[in-house]
C-alpha cells in the first residue's frame, strides 16, 4: 500500500512538471490546479452585496434582501429565488466559453466553489440538483453538457443528490444564440421535459436549477415551468454567469 502510494505521488509529480497548473482564465501557469492567477482574481467580478432575488442579477445599495430588478418586477420568473456566482463580462465570460466551446470541461471543477458560495442561501438538506438539459443534436456534437458538469461539482461540493438527466430538450432551435427576448421564449415552447424516468426522483422536493449563463431567464423559465408540472416543491435557480443586461 505505502509503494502504490509512493508510485502515484511520483507519478503526479512528473505530471505537474509536464503539465503545470494553469490559470482557467487566461492560461499563465499558477501555483496549483482549478485556479486563476493574481491579475484574473482581480478582473473577475464576483457577484456580492445588493442582488436581485430572482434573477440573481447586481443592483446598486448595501446587502440585503428581497430586493427585485426592474425586469423581474415587470416579469416575474416563474421560480422562487435566483443567484449568480460572476458577471459574463471579461475573464468571466472566457471562463464561460471555454468551458462552453472549448472542451475545457476542467473549468466545471474549477469554479464550483464560486457556485457553491452563490448558491448558499438556497441550500436545503433534501434538495435535488438539476441541469439545464443540452438540445440532443448540440449534445452528440459536443459530447458533454457544461451544465451537467456544473450541476455535478455543485453536487459533489455540496453533498446534494445531483440528477443530471432529470430534464430533456428537444424542438427546433438548438441554440438561442442571436434571438431576442421573445423570439427565445417563444422557441423554447414545449421544448424541455421532465424525463418520465426521474420524475420520481425530483417529485415533493425542492429543485436547484443549475446553468452556465442566464440571459433572458427563457431557458430557466421552461425548465422551471416543466419541474413544476412534475410536482416539484419549489424551483431556485443558480447560474455561473449572469449577463448585467438582458436584450
Amino acid at each position: 500500500m505505502q509503494g502504490s502510494s509512493l508510485l502515484q505521488g511520483t507519478i503526479q509529480t512528473a505530471l505537474r512538471v509536464v503539465y503545470p497548473p494553469r490559470c482557467l482564465g487566461c492560461s499563465d501557469p499558477v501555483g496549483q490546479d482549478f485556479a486563476l492567477c493574481g491579475t484574473c482574481r482581480r478582473e473577475i467580478h464576483v457577484i456580492g452585496g445588493l442582488v436581485c432575488e430572482t434573477c440573481g442579477v447586481p443592483l446598486p445599495g448595501e446587502e440585503g434582501f428581497g430586493a427585485h430588478c426592474d425586469n423581474c418586477l415587470t416579469s416575474s420568473p416563474p421560480w422562487t429565488a435566483g443567484r449568480a456566482a460572476i458577471l459574463y463580462e471579461g475573464i468571466g465570460r472566457s471562463i464561460v466559453l471555454r468551458l462552453k466551446h472549448a472542451d475545457r470541461t476542467d473549468m466545471a471543477r474549477g469554479v464550483a466553489g464560486l457556485l457553491a458560495q452563490a448558491a448558499r442561501e438556497l441550500l436545503h438538506p433534501d434538495t435535488v440538483v438539476v441541469p439545464v438539459p443540452l438540445h440532443w443534436r448540440r449534445l452528440a456534437m459536443r459530447q458533454y453538457n457544461q451544465a451537467a458538469l456544473l450541476a455535478q461539482e455543485l453536487s459533489r461540493k455540496t453533498g446534494l443528490t445531483c440528477v443530471p438527466d432529470a430534464l430533456t430538450r428537444s424542438g427546433r432551435h438548438e441554440s438561442l444564440d442571436g434571438l431576442g427576448r421573445a423570439d427565445r421564449f417563444a422557441a423554447l415552447q414545449g421544448a424541455i421535459r421532465v424525463n418520465p424516468s426521474r420524475a420520481a426522483q425530483i417529485k415533493d422536493r425542492p429543485v436547484i436549477l443549475v446553468d452556465d449563463v442566464m440571459t433572458s431567464g427563457a431557458t430557466c423559465a421552461a425548465c422551471t415551468q416543466a419541474l413544476y408540472s412534475s410536482q416539484v416543491r419549489e424551483v431556485s435557480v443558480v447560474t455561473l454567469a449572469r449577463v448585467a443586461h438582458s436584450p
